[in-house]
């Protein structure tokens, strides 16, 4: 684990913040941990919907991008937002049950200007259950990305 708040690193706070630790983070990949809450966004009965991987993969990604400005300007990374799509992302299963501990990784697969292409994967102990794929962009000023 770092020592790094997560909050120094991502803009989210209150029921958004899905991170409940940063277990590694570089310039290229982060690992993350989370557990569901009631309070999650998706939540319902006893459960989350799978599609909050999408959320967490985006989450772990900004710990690394906001991990590696940090490093370079010793600045957090200030409520810069990002244009985000989903070029693809899979789920292995449609809920996530309350108490679960999701281990997520996102890595920078592509850089290109201010273009970067993210792959991610979320786990439950050492079974897959989520990929996404996601395209970052952002304006010129105060890119990171790519840097």
């Amino acid at each position: 684990m770092i020592n790094v708040s997560i909050e120094e690193l991502i803009p989210h706070r209150n029921r958004m913040k899905l991170i409940d630790k940063i277990i590694e983070a570089d310039d290229e990949k982060a690992i993350t941990e989370a557990t569901v809450t009631g309070k999650w966004p998706l939540f319902e009965e006893n459960y989350v919907n799978s599609i909050i991987i999408i959320e967490l993969v985006a989450q772990t990604a900004s710990v690394c991008i906001g991990y590696k400005e940090l490093k370079k300007t010793n600045e957090k990374l200030g409520g810069r937002g990002w244009l985000v799509g989903i070029k693809n992302a899979s789920f292995n299963l449609d809920k996530i049950p309350l108490n679960t501990k999701i281990i997520t990784c996102s890595k920078h697969h592509f850089n290109f200007e201010n273009y970067t292409q993210i792959l991610g994967t979320a786990t439950i102990g050492s079974d897959l259950i989520g990929e996404v794929n996601l395209q970052v962009l952002r304006s010129e000023s105060g890119s990171v990305l790519g840097d």
